[in-house]
């Protein structure tokens, strides 16, 4: 099993306008196993994104390195697909061409245009390939944008809080699809999201991290069987736990009114 990512020592800063320096990571240093789902969850603006596009290749850090496989992460490549919250799909072409863009860019399309099919099935698109992005539904384009990230056979599946601007029931949905894709495609996982319950329904292990400059708060191996029931006293354990770290649990007091 390939898809195993290394952080090593990782600190990563930012000049603003102003020439005022800012530190968006501070000494970052993970491990995520090869096959399993992360997902990095903490306060808004806190470098869980910067992580994200860090291991992506679209950035590079100030100091430390990444790694995948034990080779250094120098730029994107196909070895790394990345989910945006947002479809991102190319609104002039079909779902059919969105899908088998990056093939046709990577010149590879010929030797496996068949895979195109066999992806719009996998995420349950199969009948929409002539579809434009407009005529879909926000979870429907979502799909494709799954299916165009890793009909290129990446060993690691980035996603930036890809669910976000769902509804709630659809979001459920795409969150059960999400684990049918990874059991299926056996590939690594690593999402940002703001959902504490997402976070427990999806993961392996979860990173809390703390608010800018981003360090690792708190890592936690859910070990929770799968199928999961979002109701289970050890979900709802963690889930208080990790609202704790994040200082979101809330306190019981008495009510300011009575009837």
């Amino acid at each position: 099993m390939v898809g195993e990512i290394e952080v090593k020592d990782v600190v990563q800063t930012f000049v603003q306008p102003d020439g005022e320096k800012l530190t968006a990571l501070n000494h970052v240093n993970l491990h995520i196993d090869a096959g399993s789902f992360v997902s990095f969850i903490g306060p808004s603006g806190c470098g869980k994104t910067t992580l994200l596009r860090l291991m992506a290749g679209l950035s590079k850090p100030t100091s430390g390195e990444l790694l995948l496989d034990g080779e250094k992460i120098k730029g994107p490549n196909h070895s790394r697909g990345l989910v945006f919250q947002n479809p991102t799909l190319f609104p002039w072409l079909n779902i059919y061409d969105n899908v088998a863009f990056g093939l046709r860019a990577r010149k590879i399309f010929k030797d496996r245009k068949n895979e195109v099919d066999e992806y719009l099935k996998l995420v349950g698109l199969d009948g929409f390939a002539k579809a434009y992005p407009h005529q879909l539904s926000g979870g429907m384009a979502q799909r494709a944008s799954l299916a165009r990230a890793i009909i290129g056979h990446p060993k690691v599946l980035l996603l930036d809080e890809p669910l976000g601007a769902l509804d709630a029931f659809t979001r459920m949905n795409m969150q059960d699809e999400l684990l049918r894709i990874r059991k299926e495609k056996n590939m690594t996982m690593v999402m940002v999201t703001h959902d504490v319950d997402e976070a427990l329904y999806l993961s392996d292990k979860i990173v809390v991290m703390s608010p800018r400059p981003a360090k690792i708060e708190w890592i936690t191996d859910v070990g929770l069987y799968r199928p999961r029931a979002r109701n289970n006293p050890e979900f709802l354990r963690l889930r208080s736990k990790i609202l704790k770290t994040l200082n979101y649990a809330g306190t019981e007091a008495e009510p300011e009114y009575s009837i």
